[in-house]
């Protein structure tokens, strides 16, 4: 009998956080209402220069990523004239847990679910459709971060972004492809080589000769300059969003 009611609650608990995720996917892609994304900045090393560069942030270092979800949702055709509102939030003082880069599914689910606690107790109250935890690093003692993360259940994210006002394009390149991420949006590289896949990772795949692009796709990351050969964009007006993200995410059929 307890079994039983153990498997009905299981079930229970099922279906209301699969009820929630699709709730959640309907109401962030519909493109009827603007969409609130959250910026959560985190001090990722305790630096005095981390501290220095997360004090002086403003959300006008963020306007790039409302300005491109602008332009590439327009030239689609989506009719709001706002898709998204980036807004900057206070630092928060606790890091997010750490994805071990060697977890299998039950590590990424078990992580998956301690970062929609942490994201309860961080930033439970705040008035964000999406919630984005930047975590910064002082580019003069880190030289490679870890990998950042998107998730589409929890409309959350991490990213690990550099504490130096020269990189604040390139964190804005970052924190948009995770944006698209919680969206729906997948990946259109090719994570052993990280060279975009064609034709859905290039910005003009119908382009002759067909290297080196021009722009880069926003989920491919870079720019294809070759077949074997890719580079990171300036900024996110070097940027756009491809049909096939396009679609992913509610702005195509």
């Amino acid at each position: 009998m307890w079994r039983a009611v153990r498997i009905a609650i299981l079930l229970i608990i099922l279906i209301v956080a699969a009820g929630v995720t699709w709730g959640d996917r309907l109401r962030t892609t519909s493109w009827t209402d603007t969409l609130w994304i959250g910026v959560f900045p985190v001090d990722g090393d305790g630096r005095a220069a981390t501290g220095r560069y997360i004090a002086g942030l403003g959300r006008e270092r963020l306007a790039e990523i409302e300005a491109f979800f602008r332009r590439e949702a327009g030239a689609f055709g989506v009719a709001i004239d706002r898709p998204v509102r980036v807004e900057l939030y206070p630092p928060v003082t606790r890091p997010p847990p750490r994805l071990d880069p060697e977890a299998g599914s039950l590590g990424h689910v078990w992580w998956s679910l301690r970062m929609r606690y942490y994201t309860w107790r961080m930033a439970g109250d705040a008035l964000a459709d999406v919630r984005i935890f930047v975590i910064y690093h002082d580019p003069q003692q880190t030289r490679a971060v870890p990998h950042s993360l998107g998730l589409q259940k929890g409309l959350l994210g991490v990213v690990y972004a550099y504490a130096a006002r020269d990189m604040d394009e390139a964190n804005n390149i970052v924190i948009a492809h995770e944006v698209l991420h919680t969206l729906g949006a997948t990946d259109k590289y090719d994570p052993a080589t990280g060279q975009p896949r064609f034709p859905e990772g290039y910005a003009e795949p119908d382009a002759e000769p067909r290297h080196p692009q021009r722009l880069a796709e926003v989920m491919a990351g870079r720019t294809a300059l070759s077949p074997t050969a890719a580079e990171m964009p300036a900024n996110l007006a070097e940027v756009v969003v491809g049909p096939a993200t396009a679609a992913e995410i509610n702005w195509t059929e």
